[in-house]
């Protein structure tokens, strides 16, 4: 079976501008595929590179060398040498990303930031309000968080609108940031629920996460980062 999603000796670095153009590597080599509807959890302590490689997946950050090939229905997308639109296309069709943060144009009702995708990709505004109302309920925030702006909410309130908005299309790829950090333990348990779902779905997954239990509750595979450390 063609991978979902393949990553063939990639490697990251940045140069430090304002430290005087030192360059400092992040990872190489990095090599590692993903099957439809398993779920690949990234490991390895802070700073070895796990959200710089699904920001690389995701196309806000470009590698330096390797392929990331994406299946994207009959045909194949290089993330590495994608134009900017192929990336936003791919956005939209093929990969989710939900971050460490919330970042929600101010003022804007949670329902509505939740639905965004959904209405982006054609959904009527109707179906989509009903189907982010259910996530959002699945998520516990109440009815009447519904029209007030995410901005006025507690940190683990907004990571759940940020995982509502993430978890609600239908897409093939799901990229998790830490997901469950800032949430309690039976909202931990709902986004445990929600990846198993996804995975039963056919969605492939690639998670950053540093809560133990949880990951061993969501991973198929582990990806040690550590060995794709760069050089010094």
């Amino acid at each position: 079976m063609t991978p979902a999603l393949e990553l063939r000796d990639v490697a990251k670095s940045f140069i430090m501008h304002l430290q005087g153009g030192v360059r400092l590597d992040v990872v190489a080599g990095v090599t590692f595929s993903v099957r439809a509807g398993e779920c690949i959890v990234l490991a390895g302590p802070s700073g070895a590179g796990k959200s710089s490689i699904l920001k690389m997946i995701f196309g806000n950050y470009r590698c330096e060398e390797g392929q990331i090939l994406v299946q994207d229905g009959a045909d194949h997308f290089d993330v590495a040498t994608a134009t900017p639109r192929q990336i936003l296309e791919l956005r939209s069709t093929t990969i989710g990303y939900v971050s460490q943060f919330l970042r929600a144009v101010p003022r804007v009702p949670t329902i509505e930031v939740v639905a965004e995708p959904l209405i982006v990709g054609g959904v009527s505004r109707e179906a989509a309000h009903a189907k982010a109302a259910a996530m959002l309920h699945r998520l516990n925030i109440r009815d009447a968080l519904l029209q007030l702006p995410p901005a006025t909410f507690s940190g683990g309130e907004q990571q759940r609108v940020n995982i509502a908005r993430g978890f609600l299309p239908d897409l093939p790829i799901l990229l998790l940031d830490e997901p469950t950090a800032s949430l309690d333990s039976d909202n931990r348990a709902v986004v445990q629920e929600l990846i198993q779902d996804k995975k039963r779905r056919g969605t492939a997954i690639v998670a950053v996460v540093h809560d133990e239990n949880v990951r061993d509750a969501i991973a198929d595979r582990i990806v040690e980062v550590a060995q794709f450390a760069a050089a010094a």
